[in-house]
């Protein structure tokens, strides 16, 4: 069985895959067990797929069905290859632009950016494996539609892919905190692709150690941080605005 966005049994989640559904992340119960279990457990095993084992109680609060211990989340929108994607844009394009999210986790905040990154001409977005937030309902309904219309691809490491963007001539520049360079101070008119890191822990520190430049924005106020959709929104309309 399944709705919109959710789907839930073992044999439903083996025939999802099967058939080719983008999965966006499976619930396993800790401890499960079983032929029909090992038969999922096969199938997994060909895919690389985002997998959380969690506790009964985890899953009836996801599913209101007979889950048997597995429920899954389809994504409604397909993630695109990260080569195939970022290949013909930098065919086509001088100053392509991309933007890079290091575990952004809130759906809220996913939606907003991918809506701004539509708005300034963003050419890509690029999220991991694991430690993103879902594309889910509210994920469709913050970005207005715009997940719609702009391509998502999703790796197995961010920092893999900030490798083959810079092997590829785009300079990477990474949103944070711990430096003492304005975004201003970046030049923006070449091909760039900006990162945003987590909500709590910002860029990973294993990107920063690699990233071509770090940026933050001047903070004037009391407050010394800003909502990573709003940060990211002022990191962007710079592009913007270099470009114009």
């Amino acid at each position: 069985m399944k709705d919109a966005t959710t789907i839930f049994g073992i044999r439903a989640v083996i025939e999802a895959i099967e058939s080719g559904e983008t999965i966006d992340k499976i619930f396993i119960q800790k401890g499960l067990s079983g032929d029909l279990f090992s038969e999922l457990k096969r199938t997994l095993s060909k895919g690389n797929f985002n997998i959380s084992y969690v506790p009964q109680e985890k899953l009836y609060n996801l599913s209101k069905g007979n889950h048997q211990g597995v429920v899954a989340k389809i994504s409604p929108v397909a993630f695109k290859g990260l080569e195939e994607t970022i290949e013909p844009i930098l065919e086509k394009k001088e100053a392509p632009f991309f933007l890079l999210l290091d575990q952004v986790n809130d759906v809220r905040n996913f939606g907003a950016i991918i809506r701004t990154a539509e708005c300034c001409g963003v050419d890509a977005i690029i999220i991991p494996e694991k430690g993103a937030a879902p594309i889910n309902a509210d994920t469709v309904k913050t970005s207005a539609g715009a997940v719609f219309k702009i391509p998502i691809c999703k790796v197995n490491h961010i920092k893999d892919a900030m490798f083959y963007l810079q092997s590829s001539g785009i300079q990477t520049v990474a949103a944070t905190e711990k430096t003492d360079n304005l975004i201003y101070d970046i030049d923006f008119k070449k091909p760039s692709a900006i990162i945003m890191g987590n909500e709590a822990k910002g860029v990973s520190p294993s990107i920063l150690k690699t990233i071509d430049h770090k940026a933050k924005l001047p903070m004037h106020g009391e407050i010394a941080s800003l909502n990573v959709s709003v940060a990211c929104g002022a990191f962007l309309y710079e592009v913007v605005r270099q470009r114009i």
